[in-house]
């Protein structure tokens, strides 16, 4: 991020319209289906657990284990995701910008053309 960064010249409201957009999509994709899974795997081993009479001192740090792990398997997805949403989101952003700024030139140059023509056609 920090090099792609540096080559681009972004306005602060690209920027944060970047960010924001990047974050939200990050947060929606920080929980997928290999979380689902792995939380399920804790819960059915501490189940078994359970069921074969184990005592709780046993239990409640492998419950804990699992839950801190999918907390920072989410976390740190949600960073990788953020970093490469943010990027796209700039890169989008800019294409943007510079098609409305193409269009802009574009109809200019008709409009000037049709001006042009019609001085033409009144002298």
């Amino acid at each position: 991020m920090g090099e792609a960064e540096g080559a681009r010249q972004v306005s602060p409201e690209m920027e944060l319209t970047a960010r924001q957009k990047a974050k939200d999509r990050s947060k929606a994709a920080r929980w997928d289906l290999d979380i689902a899974v792995f939380l399920f795997a804790v819960l059915i081993i501490v189940i078994i657990l359970l069921f074969q009479e184990i005592g709780i001192e046993i239990v409640g740090p492998v419950a804990l284990f699992g839950l801190a792990m999918v907390w920072y398997y989410g976390w740190r997805r949600g960073r990788q995701m953020y970093e490469r949403f943010y990027d796209e989101e700039l890169l989008l952003l800019e294409r943007e910008q510079k098609k409305k700024t193409l269009e802009e030139e574009v109809e200019e140059t008709v409009e000037q053309k049709v001006q042009k023509a019609l001085r033409e056609r009144w002298q």
